[in-house]
């Protein structure tokens, strides 16, 4: 607990009995939230469970129903709409950020407060009334540097320095490090930490359990449109948090029921794929019904290896064996789903999803050429297909006519394996098929993951996260430096640990490297 935050008895923010409705459909029930000067307040629930709608109500872009009120300091705001909001000094930092490329540092952190000088905008006077700010924040860039030339991580400082600018004492930041390196991330929850510490107050968003435990000083938890309650620091705990969110305890959460593999039944052989860059010559053996993780360090090469085994991006060399056969033509991703390989990407809006499309035309993307007759497409085929995908997967949507871009992270995810499923596969490669995405829908997958190795596909994960890697994956490849350098799990005689992959993806340990068989 930072010392602002025991120094303030009295909540800087108070939001009491706020409801909301839309279109007869009571999302929000009488929710209430306080939060204090100088603490990390995060707000946890699965995707729907209202989050978004609350800090909405609170920036003013959404009305509240009649009956709740809304306290900065203790004084109760009548009205509350955008402007109100920012001039009591609340800011919202949106996972998708709201700078302007085009226009430079300073001219966005001024916006629609730009300083003149007669008729023309005084640029230069700009400039300089950000410099404070910007070194505040340990910006490296000047203010006349146009956005489009930062990377994500500087763009989000511009944002924080945007609302630092305009004198926020209440910072709400939704899934900020979803974009962001490890590295970067590090560097974005220490200027966390000094801002708490210098007084403001932040509302922080995020599903990754690991950021709650490193940040937070209270949680308050939502479900289904309610306040469930509060824990202190001193009482974070996963089995409490997903109890809370899920009303369900974490026993059970990570799937691993599939019987162990049969080391011969190989379903994918992979040998010495390489692009020339990045990827140095990889070889390893998939077998029917494992789940096979591939960790490492970001940069290390894992997506790039797997884009190459799925014909995404050209490839110097290497071959792949999918159920005993070699795959003579593999120049493009349609060469691989006939042979039976699929893939996930680890960017589901930008490479995978066709937003402004139904969840049922997603579903059936992959199956629609073979339900043609006469080159007319066989819509009742296809709706029933959908149908049955949403049934089995539990994706959460009104009719398979709503657009996918509309639905949760989560059951967006879900779409997508749905479509991938519809192939039929042999093998399955998930590239992050966790991230973006609340613990219930989290749950769903690795049941999903489970049942699909039960039936004997090869499955293979790429995950950040550890505790996922480890939850899931029947045998563990490390990846390095675009290279495979150590195993653990399976015959390998080695424990799949936390500290043993970070040690082996660091260089801390050494391990002989993973022989093409997985031995």
């Amino acid at each position: 607990m930072s010392a602002v935050l025991a120094e303030n008895p009295s909540p800087l923010l108070e939001m009491n009995a706020i409801s909301k409705t839309f279109n007869g459909l009571r999302v929000l029930k009488n929710v209430a939230l306080k939060v204090y000067a100088g603490e990390v307040h995060a707000l946890m629930g699965e995707n729907g469970a209202g989050k978004s709608t609350l800090m909405k109500i609170l920036s003013g872009a959404y009305q509240a129903d009649a009956g709740g009120e809304i306290l900065i300091g203790g004084q109760t705001l009548a009205a509350f709409d955008p402007l109100t909001a920012k001039a009591q000094g609340i800011a919202v930092i949106y996972q998708e950020l709201s700078l302007c490329p085009n226009l430079s540092v300073a001219e966005n952190i001024y916006l629609g407060r730009e300083l003149r000088r007669g008729w023309s905008i005084d640029r230069k006077a700009m400039e300089a009334g950000c410099v404070d700010v910007l070194a505040r924040l340990g910006a490296d860039f000047k203010p006349s540097t146009k956005v489009s030339v930062l990377s994500i991580a500087e763009r989000q400082l511009v944002e924080i320095a945007r609302a630092l600018h305009a004198k926020a004492k209440i910072l709400v930041m939704d899934e900020p490090t979803t974009p962001l390196s490890s590295r970067e991330t590090d560097r974005l929850f220490a200027l966390i930490k000094q801002l708490r510490d210098q007084g403001l107050a932040i509302i922080y968003i995020s599903h990754r359990m690991a950021e709650i435990y490193e940040l937070s000083d209270r949680v308050s938890v939502l479900r289904d449109g309610e306040y469930v309650g509060m824990l202190q620091r001193d009482g974070l705990s996963a089995d409490a948090l997903v109890k809370m969110m899920v009303g369900r305890d974490l026993s059970g959460f990570y799937k691993k029921e599939h019987a162990p593999y049969d080391p011969g039944a190989v379903v994918m052989r992979v040998r010495d794929m390489a692009d020339g860059k990045r990827v140095k010559p990889c070889s390893f053996d998939l077998h029917a019904g494992e789940v096979l993780g591939i960790a490492g360090l970001v940069g290390a090469g894992r997506t790039e290896l797997a884009r190459l085994i799925f014909a995404a991006d050209p490839r110097t060399s290497g071959t792949l064996e999918v159920v005993g056969k070699t795959v003579t033509e593999l120049r493009n991703p349609t060469d691989a789903i006939r042979a039976g390989v699929v893939y996930l990407t680890e960017d589901r809006k930008a490479q995978g999803l066709f937003l402004d499309m139904s969840v049922r035309d997603n579903i059936n993307v992959c199956a629609c050429v073979p339900d043609a007759r006469a080159g007319v497409l066989d819509r009742a085929r296809g709706a029933q297909r959908a149908l049955k995908a949403i049934r089995s997967l539990s994706i959460r949507v009104a009719s398979g006519k709503v657009n996918v871009g509309a639905l949760s992270g989560g059951n967006q995810q879900k779409v997508l394996l749905a479509r991938l499923l519809e192939v039929k596969p042999h093998v399955l490669i998930l590239d992050e098929p966790t991230r973006g995405v609340d613990i219930g829908s989290k749950s769903e997958i690795y049941r999903i993951i489970n049942e699909l190795a039960k039936a004997g596909v090869g499955i293979v994960v790429i995950s950040s996260e550890l505790p996922e890697i480890i939850g899931t994956c029947d045998r563990v490849l490390i990846m390095r430096e675009g290279q495979l350098v150590a195993e653990v799990g399976g015959a390998s005689g080695h424990e799949i640990s936390q500290e043993r992959i970070i040690d082996l993806a660091t260089g801390g340990e050494q391990v002989s490297a993973p022989g093409p068989d997985g031995g």
